[in-house]
């Protein structure tokens, strides 16, 4: 079998797209990624992919930025399906975003089985134009907003590479009232700024007894680094700081607290890896799908959600003092985030990609895989 994963521009399309590679490869079948010039120029993920980079329209506002992205949609629906002659598809398998659009359309264009997989918990503007021709749209969450045809609609999560996945089978690390406390800050494959201006200084407004056990890791923006790295300093903090995160399955095993956005992917391998979280949305994401997968993780108990006109050094202080002063709170909450996540999405995403591409009934037959049950919870690390 032949499939052709179409995704490109972030990390969050990206991550998600390697694993169902990986896990594919696995089984033998062939696997391509199309994608876009970002995408592939995100470090340490397709390296043992073959990888095409075609032309792909990205929403420009004003009369002339639409024809420039109308034109770079066609071209790149044709090189698709140029592409499609000489390595002929199976199926075809988008991970939104506008650099899935042209593969995707060549491929409906040329009858090609198509099927999507949506990270949030809203359906993205690609994923929703194309989703009438779709065979099935692979989700991550129960209920996902703007999906007309609630029936194409599978259960299967985000997929999340082996090595985070196998994060969960390991007992959450050592914390007490003497040990170090671990945090991660990352603001997903792009960064952000509003973390590498407000996080060293709650850091700094943490009380002594906490502060002086810090251990930072923070993944800045270029721009922002050497700001973030001083701040630590002069506050006496050992911080390591970075522009990328390439190790993030180590960086997460070591963590004991995440602060992050909230993208898809990111909230997969935290709830995968059993991880709790202090996460802030990005408020100027599509359709504030951030907020609503944020919400999701907050709900079973392994997050605390801080909107970010309310994330300031006090109001992050007084959080990460409340969740790590309580070791027993601080594990209650990593237990919740790893009830919370779908180890196996990879796998039951392949079984559906496999279905589609030999023309089966998309909907599982076999009993859905026993999800970890989440606990009734009041709150992060609290008992209901």
């Amino acid at each position: 079998m032949n499939v052709i994963l179409a995704a490109g521009g972030t990390g969050g399309h990206m991550i998600p797209a390697h694993a169902l590679a990986d896990e594919l490869k696995r089984r033998g079948h062939g696997v391509m990624l199309v994608t876009d010039q970002r995408g592939a120029g995100i470090p340490a993920i397709f390296d043992d992919v073959e990888t095409h980079v075609l032309p792909a329209g990205r929403l420009q506002g004003g009369p002339l930025g639409m024809i420039r992205t109308i034109w770079n949609v066609y071209k790149g629906t044709r090189a698709a399906s140029e592409l499609y002659e000489s390595y002929p598809p199976d199926v075809v398998v988008g991970f939104g975003g506008y650099p899935a659009l042209p593969s995707l359309l060549a491929a409906q264009r040329r009858g090609i089985p198509t099927l999507l997989h949506e990270q949030n918990a809203v359906l993205g503007r690609v994923n929703r134009a194309l989703a009438g021709k779709a065979k099935a749209v692979a989700t991550a969450y129960r209920k996902v907003q703007r999906l007309k045809d609630q029936g194409k609609a599978v259960l299967v999560g985000n997929p999340v590479r082996a090595e985070i996945q196998r994060l969960g089978e390991i007992p959450f690390p050592a914390f007490d009232e003497s040990s170090p406390l671990h945090i991660l800050v990352t603001g997903g494959s792009q960064g952000a700024r509003v973390l590498g201006e407000v996080v060293p200084a709650a850091m700094g407004r943490l009380p002594e007894e906490l502060k002086h056990r810090l251990n930072i890791v923070q993944q800045c923006r270029p721009e922002d680094i050497d700001d973030v790295r001083q701040a630590y300093v002069d506050l006496d903090i050992p911080a390591e700081t970075m522009t990328y995160i390439e190790d993030m399955p180590g960086r997460i095993g070591d963590a004991h607290l995440v602060i992050a956005r909230a993208g898809a992917s990111t909230i997969a391998e935290l709830t995968v890896a059993g991880r709790p979280a202090i996460l802030v949305p990005l408020p100027s994401a599509t359709d504030n799908h951030q907020t609503y997968n944020a919400m999701d993780m907050a709900e079973g108990g392994g997050a605390r959600m801080i909107r970010q006109e309310n994330f300031t050094a006090e109001t992050l202080a007084a959080q990460v003092a409340e969740i790590c002063s309580d070791p027993q709170a601080l594990a209650n909450a990593a237990q919740r985030s790893l009830a919370i996540g779908k180890p196996h999405a990879a796998s039951e995403l392949a079984d559906l990609v496999e279905r589609v591409a030999a023309g089966d009934n998309p909907m599982p037959t076999d009993p859905v895989r026993a999800q970890r049950p989440a606990p009734r919870t009041g709150g992060m690390g609290v008992p209901a």
